[in-house]
């Protein structure tokens, strides 16, 4: 039986952060060392990333709080609010991104309705509530209330592939099955200032963003499949447990990304992709360039290099990922599916254009998976659709300016 993704659509909140302006600000903390100092230009200006978008309505230069939680503009100063208020906009904000996202990917998806959504699975990592997004889903599209609804929490950048393993195991056990994948991060709630590297680290990368897929096995004559969904496959690394880590502490989530992660990607990619391969005879000991498309996290701009070094793979083939990086930073488990929309959006080539795509998460964990890009006309984007992949000129526009 095959499996498809009949529809992906991407949201972000409104409020654009300029890389150069933050890096400016963070630079400018009270209690910096200065070597933090020195950390904080160095990753900012070195992370191949221009524009972040943020939940965070304070950051705006309009935003005047009688009571600042996150930053004052009159100080200048980043504040540490507590692990609650930043939760508290998360039940509020993501709720939005859930929401707005998986809209999309319903009106989209060409022949699926709302009533014939059976299952429900998102995706997040950065807050907690309950009832939760996917209770959230069901009443402000209209979902059946009996539809089946699964949360996968706290997983990390890799989610997104765990959740579109089981709308595919959903798909193969119930031919009729129409499965809404949602996956919404709001990251930049976390953001703080520190002399710590991996503070600082988090602060240059993260960003906030939410994208949707409509996933099924039916067949719509309606509508046109974006991509095939092939195979997954996950991988433990055999050390790294320490190097990447996802901890609740009084002052927001704390994260752990030791600068040594890029090794270890380096030294053990080729082992991670090896199960994935392996159950395509096609694929078997064919160069990694010849495979068409791949659709890397883009983690961080290093992450980047070790994956094109080591695979040899060309610059045009990781395209799809810096762009992400660069227009949108990490957005945690929506990002691999920002660069899997930017594949399923380029013109289409000649013979079977496969993708092969990975994420990587704490653990250290490798998810990777293998989709075909299916060679039939797309139906015209929804003008929301439009905006989101138009690049930042255009995004950047319709946003509020940022004060960091």
């Amino acid at each position: 039986m095959t499996v498809y993704m009949r529809s992906l659509e991407t949201a972000v909140p409104p409020t654009v952060l300029i890389q150069s302006e933050a890096r400016d600000v963070f630079a400018a903390q009270p209690g910096l060392t200065r070597l933090g100092s020195r950390l904080v230009n160095t990753c900012f200006d070195s992370a191949a990333i221009d524009t972040r978008y943020t939940a965070v309505t304070e950051l705006t230069r309009d935003s005047r709080a009688d009571d600042p939680q996150f930053f004052d503009p009159d100080a200048g100063l980043v504040l540490s609010p507590s692990t609650k208020v930043r939760n508290d906009i998360f039940g509020r904000e993501a709720t939005k991104l859930f929401v707005e996202s998986a809209k999309a990917a319903l009106d989209a998806c060409a022949g699926i309705e709302a009533a014939d959504i059976t299952h429900l699975v998102t995706v997040s990592c950065t807050g907690f509530f309950n009832p939760g997004p996917d209770y959230k889903i069901v009443r402000a599209l209209g979902l059946n209330p009996a539809v089946q609804r699964y949360h996968l929490g706290f997983m990390g950048c890799y989610a997104a592939f765990p959740a579109l393993r089981a709308a595919k195991s959903f798909c193969e056990a119930d031919p009729d099955a129409v499965v809404l994948v949602v996956c919404a991060e709001l990251c930049s709630l976390h953001v703080r200032t520190s002399n710590d590297p991996d503070t600082i680290m988090g602060s240059a990368l993260f960003a906030d963003g939410a994208a949707a897929a409509v996933i099924s096995a039916r067949d719509i004559p309606e509508g046109s499949p974006l991509l095939q969904l092939d195979h997954f496959e996950t991988v433990l690394t055999p050390v790294g447990e320490e190097s990447m880590a996802w901890n609740i502490g009084d002052e927001g989530f704390e994260m752990v990304l030791g600068n040594y992660v890029p090794h270890i990607i380096d030294d053990h990619i080729i082992g991670a992709l090896e199960p994935l391969l392996s159950r395509d005879e096609t694929l078997r000991g064919l160069p990694y360039r010849n495979i068409t498309h791949w659709a890397i996290h883009p983690g961080g701009r290093s992450i980047l290099d070790k994956v094109q070094s080591r695979l040899e793979l060309t610059d045009e083939q990781l395209v799809p990922a810096r762009e992400t990086l660069r227009n949108f930073g990490n957005m945690s488990s929506a990002t691999v599916l920002f660069v899997l929309k930017h594949i399923a959006g380029l013109p289409p080539q000649e013979g079977d254009e496969r993708v092969c795509s990975m994420a990587f998460g704490p653990g250290l964990t490798v998810e990777t998976a293998m989709f075909t890009k299916v060679r039939t006309p797309q139906p015209e984007a929804s003008p929301a659709a439009a905006r989101e992949s138009s690049g930042t000129e255009e995004a950047a526009a319709r946003t509020e300016p940022s004060l960091i």
